[in-house]
């Protein structure tokens, strides 16, 4: 795969997430005020400007497993995700900041020896943050790979279980396979709006016998991009994630729109960011991010060396 696309996605991915962290449970009415423009220092966890979280951290923890192994390790990947949550591995300053309490359990049931690497994850219907959509891209890139440009029935399984290492519900799992089956289409050359009905085309496919698809009715209805946005949540939720991320992009034409309205939604600022900053980069590549945003951004060097490392295995 061209490196400029693994660049694209983990560069949007970062940035996105490195705009909401500021601004992370601020309320959409205190946004309207003070609305995200640019990068910013301080707020909500008192970071500097251009820094990433979790979001990006666990996704380059991804990146580098697979990049070194050459396949996908659940064994290996949660190594990596207890690097980084026992030693600030993969951060974007040396310190770790910023997990979602799924996350956490599910990486303290691995360091402890508990259960398998893929039965780690959460299976409560109330376990279903958006910590493992966030995280999702590196394992659909590879399979979209090692597949010949689809997903197919045995990768969409792979990548439920790529979600079970923390959120193993099949809400979870669902929403990662959904996401994952629009950025295929991404990835295929689609524009934003094809890939989406495309996508949702596709999940239908997989998921429409299954009572659980009915938490997504809302994406496959075909006025679901008119929505207003007073009817969109941007909670911690992975199905209002990955609608607020949807919405985000149907609804805007570039990198900066498109990350500006995502995280000026408030709530779960920086995985919103993050999981519709994703998407965009495939989309618009990474020459479409405001060069300032760029060149605050922590660790770019260090960002884009695991983008070629991992597109060295595509």
């Amino acid at each position: 795969m061209d490196t400029k696309i693994v660049k694209g996605m983990l560069l949007g991915l970062a940035t996105g997430d490195a705009l909401g962290v500021p601004v992370e449970f601020e309320s959409r009415r205190f946004l309207k005020n003070n609305p995200v423009v640019n990068m910013r220092s301080g707020g909500s966890w008192g970071q500097e400007a251009g820094t990433w979280s979790d979001d990006t951290s666990l996704t380059i923890a991804a990146m580098e497993s697979i990049s070194r192994l050459k396949k996908i390790d659940y064994q290996d990947v949660m190594e990596n995700f207890l690097k980084w949550y026992e030693r600030s591995s993969f951060t974007a300053t040396g310190n770790r900041f910023d997990i979602g309490n799924t996350t956490r359990s599910a990486i303290v049931r691995f360091a402890r020896k508990l259960l398998p690497p893929t039965k780690c994850g959460a299976t409560e219907r109330n376990s279903n943050g958006n910590g493992s959509l966030m995280r999702i891209l590196p394992a659909t890139f590879f399979l979209y790979a090692k597949c010949g440009g689809r997903l197919n029935a045995d990768a969409l399984e792979i990548i439920h279980e790529f979600s079970a290492l923390t959120h193993g519900h099949i809400i979870s799992r669902m929403a990662c396979g959904i996401y994952s089956l629009i950025a295929a289409q991404i990835l295929n050359g689609k524009n934003i709006s094809e890939a989406f009905l495309l996508g949702m085309e596709d999940a239908k496919k997989f998921y429409g016998e299954d009572a659980a698809f009915e938490n997504f009715s809302r994406l496959c209805d075909e006025n679901f991009a008119a929505l207003p946005e007073e009817e969109i949540s941007a909670s911690g939720y992975v199905v209002d994630t990955l609608e607020a991320a949807l919405w985000c992009l149907l609804n805007t034409a570039d990198y900066k729109s498109l990350a500006l309205k995502a995280v000026n939604l408030g709530e779960d600022t920086d995985t919103v960011g993050a999981v519709a900053g994703g998407l965009a980069g495939i989309f618009y590549g990474a020459e479409s991010i405001p060069a300032e945003w760029l060149a605050t951004l922590k660790r770019r060097d260090y960002l884009e060396k695991i983008a070629e490392d991992f597109a060295a295995v595509l």
